[in-house]
């Protein structure tokens, strides 16, 4: 299945009543269908995480892209760095704006984030990964039904009109307890900032502690109307 001959009446039925709610199996069959075509877009979040660990039994040699925005937490810094110990074969890109984060404030001011923060996530996110998803045929992503309501109707197989692409999101039925229960259970690496109020960890600049239970990425461009950096749009 690619974006060009993309037809939903030939997606696979995925079971989900299984130990991982479908993810395993939707993970086999795309890399199984896609290949060394297939890049995971990873932030590193306990998702992430999961994800990684579920991939690592399918194909230990995956591509992993990180958006390298210049402004994450040293906690995300430091967690790849572990990840990448734990999982040696993972291949893991720090994917970089074609913008030093000088350049930008020299072109568009200082702090472009607090003034037009999609300017911003479209520089430092959205471009990077439009580069490093050209030519791959599908691309993973950790997106939950639950997080919030703009994600309640991800499915397994999603096409992606702005890249151009297949989206695969394994874990749309994953609640947050099943994903802190399988990262617990199998001790996995996660990053520090989950477990002082910060359930989804972006660029620092634009980050805070959630402000809603109900909504995890509540703390995601605090004060604004903003709830997305744009890359799930």
């Amino acid at each position: 299945m690619r974006f060009e001959n993309w037809n939903e009446k030939n997606i696979p039925d995925f079971s989900i009543d299984n130990e991982t709610k479908g993810a395993l199996e939707v993970l086999e069959w795309a890399y199984k269908t896609y290949g060394d075509g297939l890049i995971y877009a990873c932030s590193f979040g306990v998702e992430g995480i999961l994800l990684i660990d579920l991939i690592s039994k399918v194909k230990p040699d995956a591509k992993v892209v990180f958006l390298e925005t210049g402004l994450h937490f040293k906690e995300t810094y430091e967690l790849i760095d572990r990840v990448q110990a734990k999982y040696p074969s993972l291949q893991i890109e720090k994917k970089t704006p074609s913008l030093t984060l000088e350049e930008q404030a020299s072109i568009h001011g200082d702090e472009l984030w607090k003034r037009e923060p999609n300017k911003c996530c479209n520089i430092r996110k959205i471009l990077p990964l439009q580069e490093a998803l050209k030519g791959a045929p599908a691309w993973v992503s950790g997106l939950r039904r639950e997080q919030s309501p703009s994600r309640q109707k991800t499915e397994f197989l999603n096409l992606d009109n702005k890249f151009s692409s297949i989206k695969v999101c394994p874990l749309i039925h994953w609640t947050w307890k099943e994903v802190w229960r399988y990262v617990y259970y199998k001790n996995l690496p996660y990053n520090p900032l989950h477990d002082i109020g910060y359930p989804s960890i972006g660029c620092e600049v634009c980050t805070l502690p959630a402000s809603n239970s109900s909504d995890s990425r509540s703390g995601r461009w605090s004060g604004s109307q903003k709830t997305e950096c744009g890359l799930h749009d």
